[in-house]
């Protein structure tokens, strides 16, 4: 047990040099097998965070709530629309693009010029519905399970359908920015969709607004440095704009 609270302590002391700890570098810096930081910190929830192979503080990782997009929308909405207002000068007449689902990326769909031709995929019914509603813009719909909390689909179908586009620029949405831990959103069945359009897109760009920086959210998806571009409402965003 003496041991047990000696590791717990020095491992407390490591993250709070770094923020961020990859289990591995733990393992190595305490002299022990990985399995014993696991078994040391599956006590300690009050304490320590584990997502995706990293620890980290507990307090970093923003209690998960039920996600409804109805209830979405009205959060910072002027905020939204004015990080989708940069994002839109990577728009190209011609383009196919990925639109993520979520309530940020609706006010893009929203503001995609009607006179544009644009091919558009995407997987929530709610950036759908207003493709579809633009006259010169052709909608591909990836669908499969549907997901009512977020209006959103997932399966093989849609992951196998993006394998076959050639997209030029995905645009993406997150529910959380960490300068150390990356992109995370809610629910995990997205984290899978928006890496397989990053894998098939030219350019990734990913829009938010400043209230999800240094955010953590349960899904990994993306690391901050594989997005071409990231845009809050203040504009362009850098890893040094969280301090």
């Amino acid at each position: 047990m003496a041991r047990s609270t000696e590791r717990l302590d020095a491992l407390a002391a490591l993250i709070g040099e770094r923020g961020v700890v990859h289990l591995k570098d733990a393992a190595r810096a305490l002299g022990v097998s990985e399995m014993t930081i696991r078994r040391d910190i599956s006590g300690e929830a009050d304490r320590f965070a584990y997502l995706g192979g990293h620890i980290m503080p507990a307090q970093a990782v923003e209690p998960e709530q039920p996600y409804e997009l109805s209830i979405a929308s009205d959060k910072h909405a002027q905020a939204k629309r004015q990080a989708c207002t940069h994002a839109l000068d990577h728009l190209r007449a011609e383009d196919t693009i990925f639109v993520d689902c979520g309530s940020t990326l609706m006010h893009l769909a929203d503001m995609l010029p009607d006179s544009m031709p644009l091919t558009v995929a995407c997987y929530a019914l709610n950036i759908a519905e207003k493709i579809a509603a633009k006259p010169n813009m052709r909608l591909i719909m990836l669908g499969g399970f549907y997901h009512p909390a977020s209006a959103s689909f997932s399966g093989a179908f849609a992951l196998e359908l993006l394998d076959q586009l050639g997209v030029n620029t995905a645009f993406l949405s997150a529910a959380g920015l960490d300068e150390e831990r990356g992109a995370t959103c809610v629910h995990f069945h997205e984290a899978e969709i928006k890496r397989k359009a990053m894998a098939v897109s030219r350019k990734k760009v990913l829009v938010l607004d400043t209230s999800k920086i240094g955010r953590i959210r349960p899904a990994f998806f993306a690391k901050t440095e594989e997005f071409d571009a990231i845009y809050t409402e203040d504009g362009a965003w850098q890893p040094e704009d969280l301090g």
